[in-house]
C-alpha cells in the first residue's frame, strides 16, 4: 500500500488524533444545527457603527474601495471581520 504524503498541518492533526486529543461529538446532527443557527444569527444581525478617522484614512479607504469595486462601508466591514478572524494581523 502506498504511503500518503501529508502536509505539516495534516501530519500534526493525524498525530493529535492518534494521541487521543480529539473527541467524537456525541450528537453530530444536533451540533451542526447549533452552529448553523449561530452562523445565521450572526449574519442576520447587521449593526451600524460610527467611527472617527483622519481625513487621510477616510480618503484612502474610499479610494481603495473604488479600486476594489466595493462600497467603502463594505470594505471597512471586511477589514474589521478579517482582523477579528485572524486573517490579517495588526501592524
Amino acid at each position: 500500500m502506498k504511503k500518503l504524503l501529508l502536509t505539516k498541518e495534516e501530519a500534526a492533526l493525524e498525530k493529535e488524533i492518534e494521541n487521543g486529543e480529539w473527541v467524537a461529538v456525541p450528537d453530530m446532527t444536533k451540533e451542526i444545527k447549533k452552529y448553523q443557527t449561530h452562523a445565521r444569527n450572526a449574519l442576520n444581525k447587521i449593526k451600524k457603527i460610527n467611527i472617527r478617522m483622519s481625513d487621510w484614512d477616510y480618503n484612502n479607504i474610499k479610494l481603495r474601495a473604488v479600486q476594489e469595486g466595493l462600497p467603502y462601508q463594505t470594505l471597512v466591514s471586511s477589514i474589521i471581520h478579517k482582523y477579528l478572524t485572524g486573517q490579517i494581523k495588526a501592524g
